[in-house]
């Protein structure tokens, strides 16, 4: 059994911001793997698929991003699991657009859905998968990861969304280390500096 939960805000006003990214890659990942529809509750929805032989849920919580744990309190008391059966895709504001970066434990990093996981967990100790989206001077860190992807951004996270995407099926057949030594990057493209 695998767990992938992956982090953002509920409704069409959220869906191609910033925080979204990680739901962009559940909906990549069940569109490649014909996800059936799993359960929803007012804490979640949820997809499950086998990946090469692997039992594998998706789980987008419902709630706002910095609840994100109570999606998880919940699932948890339906399907008991392990941490390490479980990986979390977040955006990043301190990594640059379309990098990628796993890690098998570790900080919020100041993020406060990771943060809400964790109190939901009691613990660091579960694998996160992180996607840059880049920061910004110019506006308050709320309004920048409410806010859309500029095209030539949209292109790279696109792309990045698609290796992250890889990046999980990389966790699920050989782990996190195997994951982290192969994407642990940046996508091949980048946004050019102003």
């Amino acid at each position: 059994m695998a767990l992938v939960l992956g982090l953002g805000n509920p409704g069409a006003r959220y869906a191609r911001t910033r925080h979204n990214v990680g739901w962009r890659v559940l909906e990549e990942l069940a569109r490649r793997w014909r996800a059936g529809a799993g359960e929803r509750t007012a804490e979640y929805r949820a997809g499950t698929a086998v990946f090469e032989g692997h039992t594998v849920d998706l789980v987008w919580p419902l709630g706002f991003m910095n609840l994100s744990g109570m999606a998880l309190s919940a699932w948890r008391e339906r399907h008991p699991f392990e941490p390490g059966e479980i990986l979390v895709v977040a955006d990043d504001v301190y990594l640059p657009v379309g990098w990628l970066r796993i890690r098998e434990r570790g900080s919020s990093g100041g993020h406060r859905g990771l943060e809400s996981i964790e109190a939901a967990l009691g613990s660091r100790e579960y694998a996160r998968l992180r996607i840059g989206v880049g920061g910004t001077e110019a506006a308050p860190l709320r309004d920048h990861v409410l806010d859309t992807f500029d095209a030539e951004e949209e292109a790279v996270v696109s792309e990045a969304v698609t290796q992250a995407a890889n990046a999980v099926e990389c966790w699920i057949v050989d782990g996190v280390m195997a994951a982290m030594n192969r994407f642990n990057r940046r996508v091949p493209r980048e946004v050019s500096e102003p």
